[in-house]
């Protein structure tokens, strides 16, 4: 499953702080759809996902009824991206 999608990166800060992007609610009740055949335990769903030009792979997290994507330090320093850019998505779900 392929997945293409616009957002907004947001700052969680906890124990462990994270950036994320929300998955739009169409998205993700296609996600939601194949859910319990790909996540490997507490709803996370393993996926590859590509902003700009890189590729990394993460799982989404449930969150609200849908998902969030996390958006690694990796990512984010390849692509040069901080809170509030917004961003294209691309999203690969093997299900």
């Amino acid at each position: 499953m392929r997945l293409r999608f616009p957002g907004t990166i947001w700052y969680w800060r906890g124990p462990a702080p994270y950036h994320f992007v929300t998955v739009p609610p169409r998205e993700a009740a296609m996600i939601a759809e194949v859910s319990r055949v790909v996540t490997y335990g507490w709803g996370m769903i393993p996926a590859s996902v590509t902003v700009g030009s890189t590729r990394v792979t993460t799982a989404l997290w449930p969150k609200d009824g849908g998902y969030v994507v996390p958006i690694k330090k990796a990512l984010q320093d390849a692509e040069g991206l901080g809170v509030d850019d917004e961003i294209e998505v691309t999203l690969d779900i093997d299900a």
